[in-house]
């Protein structure tokens, strides 16, 4: 039967070439039959009915008669041509063209087949080709039927054969792929000059040789039984060539492996369109959030209708920490870390701003009993693990050297605010008293009387907090405190005492004088202990005028019941630290100045614990506090001072110069007096680089600003009859770590130099006496050396009333 559907489906273009090359070796017996036949090419002749071709049938004849007649399809062989039969396994001179047939091999052995008569044809006088030369589309086929026997009958089907003239195409008789029906295939001629030679090749796949024109196939043995060959194909019994499957699945292998890769390339180019989109929102989301924190920082009155605003943008910001494609491509090389650091910053100022400052403000706002703190503990104590671990994630980004710059920037500022939020987030529920009741020693140190780190420290408050509640437990004066108790028991180490002498730890006021705050905390602790209360204590803070003057930005003014005196941010300071002594200047009344600071640490304390403050004023001045050194803080738990002891906020020198080189400089007063008040101070640094080494040029100048002491309150005027009428600062000058003292000189009426070979906390120590009168100046020179990396220089020195000038020149900075 006829194949309505496309001929060559299911054939590869392997077996289309395999087909294309069958067919010629066809063509070319069939010249060769033609060319061995009586009379030599196709004359013309009408063949009449009933006459006898010897050619028409000969498939048939064959001693075996393995063949079918007119069409016979040996194992795999084919017979074609003009006239050309095939028997079983070899290719025969029949009229018409057979093709091998599965299964058909040895079905009619032994059994010859009428002959088949046909209808006469008319062939018209055919012009001879030259030598080795074929028309083209001259295929001389008959317009009959030829029974094709599939599967040893011959009632199957039939392919229809026309003759077609001068035609681009004839319809050959083709097994089907799964050879159980014959399909009729086009096949489209060659020119003559591709046509194959005349001479027939041997068909790679024929059993024996294609007979001569006219005459009758030879017989051949049919093949002995093998349930394993069945089939008429050789090789495999699919009648496909050996090894065709496995040449069939590389060109299929190939497409899909074209088609893998066309396929990843339309990812890749979807995943970075859409990477590029996300980019875009995430920039434009953050920008709208600086512009948010910009106008609130003009407009500080604005930050509750401006924090849910910026939530909002925080929030959009940060939901690419849900797209798993943005998260993929973060470990691409250089572009990855990059959106990693957006993605952090995102999620940072989406955790201040949605998980922190909103919950926190709305508890600050809401109407209720319950103290401030005690409400934001809870939102403190759930946020923590967050920023902690935020804090951590975009600080390691900050150290990649593949960040770009608007990247770099935004990272950097985020970087910065997180390191300082990160501890304090981290120590504020314990803190708070989240864990269990803490009781703080509250130090306020005096700068009219510079002591090291700040200035003395006579007034104490004890601070008991618990799940939030602050209250005041206990206070005390430095009338309180043993004058005549000796040293507490408290490891200092020799250095030291070398420095400051066994006023460092027998008398409390000066226990600042030792720039390192965890020193200060634990002489502190000690005196308490022994001369006010046993209380355990947790942790001591320390703080002057000058902090309390910020924190007083913060919560507005305040008043003191006790003397009608309002304390505002403008006057805190004069009034605290000169004031003061003039209403109480003689000895006999400073139990009076004691209360009013006591006074004044109670005030403040409410308003804070009440939540009667602005929260973004009171960061922005903690904060300006902490840099200048004002406000120090230490924990005896060691977890918790883990988290600060390399802030600033700890009051411990650095230990190393990686990110600066800081050179300390410290005064104290030892006049016995509240002079310095009107004590002027100047520091400049100039760091000089060469291969593998740095120097360090300190200048300190002290300037005595005030005409004449005469006249000043006894508590304030210098009271030591060692060198009356005079004022005497030691002046301390620690170089950074790793640098020697190369040398020290003086300028003034009367500068002493104390000591030049002491190494304190780590570092190199100049120590000199300044005497001064009223409007005189003395300047210390100091120069410090070492070899191995310096970071760029920087300063610390004791907060003075008058805050000291000057400036810090690091390696290659212009002037």
């Amino acid at each position: 039967m006829t194949n309505e559907h496309d001929p060559l489906a299911g054939l590869s273009r392997r077996e289309l070439r395999e087909l294309r090359a069958r067919l010629d070796q066809a063509e070319s017996a069939a010249d060769a039959a033609e060319a061995a036949a009586p009379g030599g090419a196709d004359s013309g002749a009408p063949i009449e009915p009933g006459s006898e071709d010897p050619g028409y049938g000969a498939g048939a004849a064959g001693a075996a008669g393995a063949g079918s007649a007119g069409a016979g399809a040996g194992s795999g062989s084919a017979g074609a041509g003009y006239g050309a039969g095939a028997g079983s396994g070899s290719a025969g001179a029949g009229y018409g063209a057979g093709a091998g047939s599965a299964g058909a091999a040895g079905s009619a052995a032994g059994s010859a087949q009428p002959p088949v008569s046909r209808p006469p044809v008319s062939r018209p006088p055919a012009a001879q080709p030259a030598p080795g030369t074929r028309p083209v589309n001259s295929w001389d086929l008959p317009t009959e039927a030829l029974t094709i026997q599939h599967g040893g009958s011959a009632s199957d089907a039939t392919a229809v054969m026309p003759t077609v003239g001068d035609a681009a195409t004839v319809a050959m008789p083709v097994a089907s792929p799964d050879h159980t029906r014959t399909e009729a295939m086009p096949f489209v001629d060659m020119p003559a000059a591709q046509a194959a030679p005349a001479a027939a090749p041997k068909d790679p796949f024929a059993t024996a040789a294609t007979p001569a024109y006219g005459t009758a196939a030879p017989a051949v043995a049919a093949p002995a039984a093998n349930p394993a060959a069945g089939a008429g194909g050789a090789g495999d019994g699919s009648g496909n060539p050996p090894g065709g499957d496995d040449m069939a699945e590389k060109p299929r292998k190939k497409r899909r492996t074209r088609n893998i890769i066309i396929i990843v390339l339309l990812v890749l180019i979807a995943c970075v369109a859409w990477l590029g989109v996300r980019a875009l929102m995430v920039k434009n989301d953050l920008q709208a959030a600086q512009r948010v924190v910009a106008h609130v920082q003009q407009e500080p009155d604005s930050l509750d209708a401006a924090l849910p605003v910026l939530g909002d943008y925080a929030g959009s910001a940060a939901s690419v920490r849900w797209d798993p494609i943005w998260r993929v491509a973060e470990f691409v090389p250089w572009a990855g870390a990059n959106l990693k650091g957006v993605r952090l910053a995102a999620e940072s100022l989406d955790v201040a701003a949605n998980d922190l400052a909103v919950p926190a403000l709305e508890a600050m706002r809401e109407e209720s009993e319950t103290p401030i703190l005690q409400r934001i503990l809870p939102i403190l104590d759930e946020v923590q693990p967050r920023i902690t671990s935020l804090a951590d994630k975009i600080h390691a980004v900050a150290d990649s050297s593949s960040l770009i710059g608007p990247v770099r920037s935004g990272v950097d500022m985020v970087d910065k605010v997180m390191q300082q939020a990160g501890p304090a987030i981290g120590v504020a529920p314990g803190l708070l008293g989240a864990d269990g009741e803490k009781n703080y020693l509250l130090v306020f140190m005096n700068n009219a009387e510079s002591v090291g780190l700040a200035g003395s420290a006579a007034s104490q408050t004890l601070l008991n907090v618990n799940e939030g509640a602050i209250s005041i437990a206990a206070q005390a004066g430095s009338g309180d405190f043993k004058e005549d108790g000796g040293a507490v028991d408290v490891d200092v180490p020799q250095s030291a005492l070398d420095l400051y002498t066994n006023y460092l730890v027998d008398h409390v006021n000066t226990t600042p004088s030792r720039p390192d705050f965890p020193t200060m905390a634990a002489l502190d602790r000690a005196f308490w202990n022994r001369d006010i209360g046993d209380q355990q204590i947790d942790g001591v803070v320390g703080i002057d005028p000058i902090a309390l003057s910020y924190i007083l930005d913060a919560t507005g003014p305040i008043t003191i019941e006790e003397t009608g005196d309002t304390l505002t941010s403008a006057n805190a300071v004069q009034l605290l630290l000169s004031d003061v002594y003039s209403r109480w200047g003689d000895y006999e009344s400073q139990e009076m100045a004691d209360a009013f600071f006591a006074g004044v640490a109670t005030k403040v304390f409410d308003k804070i614990a009440t939540g009667d403050f602005d929260m973004l004023t009171m960061v922005s001045s903690l904060g300006r506090g902490i840099d200048q050194g004002s406000l120090l803080f230490h924990s005896f738990d060691d977890d918790t001072q883990s988290y600060i002891e390399h802030e600033r906020v700890s009051g411990i020198l650095p230990t190393s110069n990686e990110e600066e080189s800081v050179v300390g400089v410290y005064f104290r007063d030892e006049s016995t007096s509240k002079i310095s008040y009107y004590m002027k101070s100047n520091i400049d640094v100039t760091q000089t680089c060469t291969d593998g080494s740095s120097t360090f040029a300190v200048d300190t100048t002290l300037h005595m600003d005030i005409d004449s002491f005469d006249g000043l309150p006894d508590y304030v005027r210098p009271q030591n009859d060692a060198f009356w009428g005079l004022t005497r600062t030691a002046v301390y000058v620690y170089g950074p770590p790793g640098t020697t003292l190369d040398s020290v000189e003086i300028e003034g009426r009367e500068v002493e130099i104390k000591n030049q070979d002491i190494d304190d906390l780590g570092r190199p120590v100049a120590f000199v006496w300044a005497y001064l009168g009223p409007t005189e100046m003395a300047t210390i020179h100091t120069t410090f050396s070492g070899k191995g990396d310096f970071g760029p220089a920087a300063v610390w020195s004791t907060p003075m009333v008058n805050a000291s000038t000057g400036t810090v020149t690091p390696c290659g900075a212009t002037e």
